[in-house]
């Protein structure tokens, strides 16, 4: 992955975020995600910045970041897509519907399109079983999706 240069602007941004919680080593999860929402996505350049402010180790902020699915290393779509593979959307047919995304978009789970619109991801359960198949769209839930609707659904947000 290529190396990313931090500006002035976000190096004192981070440094801003990580005083806000008294740069305590027990705040860092707290870091994280404020970092995150600001920047959308945690680079190695960050987490090194932030464990240095922080004053534990990079390797402990990196264990973080690769622990909890939340955290991200790698920058989301503009229009981050979410398939549930939870028991309920799986048995109703979520493996096809994201099979559809992926040839749709020609991008992999984990992955963005080359322009930056949209990102693949699944996630375990997002608590509307009755709704099953579900995909998130940003905060947006389409439910009982089938192949079929997946492309006018991408239509809508190119």
């Amino acid at each position: 992955m290529a190396k990313i240069k931090l500006s002035e602007d976000k190096i004192n941004k981070i440094k801003e975020i990580c005083s806000a919680f008294g740069n305590k080593p027990s705040e860092v999860i707290n870091v994280l995600h404020k970092v995150q929402g600001e920047f959308g996505y945690l680079p190695a350049e960050l987490q090194d910045l932030i464990a240095q402010e922080m004053k534990v180790s990079a390797a402990h902020v990196y264990g973080i970041v690769t622990f909890y699915s939340f955290f991200t290393m790698t920058p989301k779509g503009e229009h981050p897509i979410s398939v549930c593979m939870g028991t309920a959307c799986y048995v109703r047919g979520a493996e096809k519907v994201l099979d559809e995304f992926k040839r749709e978009l020609k991008i992999g789970v984990g992955e963005t399109t080359p322009d930056g619109k949209f990102s693949l991801n699944c996630l375990r359960c997002v608590g509307a079983c009755g709704l099953a198949p579900v995909v998130l769209i940003g905060e947006k839930v389409y439910g009982r999706l089938t192949p079929d609707g997946v492309k006018d659904i991408i239509n809508e947000y190119r």
